[in-house]
């Protein structure tokens, strides 16, 4: 059977496309803004460690944000579908770091893209927890 003739799977690959694009579009809208308030420098420049960890936190709580949505719209399983989420954050996050590692502190401290990949899963986790949470709610009031 053909995948775009099953909607549950359709419903699956969209729940993480969602939440996927959330979390990228959230996190570089923010870049941007940061950037045209000065706090950001511009590209190709070296980040201070502190802009360096105000990034890491708005981007862990946009993780945590995009692996919600994918829990809420996939059709069964949260936990999994926001797991695939954080698994593909991780290789994207593994790629990164391995391509402009030691290129320059334009790429910044190694401790940053590190953060990065450690935070991964553990932000795809606590979306897909949120989620399950209310689910757990809304089953036990009925």
């Amino acid at each position: 059977m053909p995948a775009t003739s099953n909607p549950r799977l359709m419903r699956s690959v969209v729940a993480v496309i969602l939440g996927a694009f959330v979390g990228i579009v959230l996190s570089v809208g923010t870049d941007l803004l940061l950037r045209a308030g000065g706090i950001l420098p511009a590209p190709g420049q070296a980040a201070s460690n502190p802009v360096l960890l105000l990034a890491t936190v708005y981007r862990t709580v946009y993780g945590i944000l995009g692996s919600y949505i994918t829990a809420r719209f996939a059709p069964f399983s949260p936990m999994a579908h926001a797991m695939v989420l954080g698994l593909m954050g991780l290789v994207a996050n593994i790629l990164g770091t391995v391509t402009t590692w030691n290129k320059g502190p334009a790429f910044g401290p190694h401790w940053y893209p590190i953060t990065l990949i450690v935070l991964a899963l553990p932000t795809a986790w606590a979306g897909a927890q949120i989620r399950i949470a209310q689910m757990r709610k809304a089953a036990a009031s009925l």
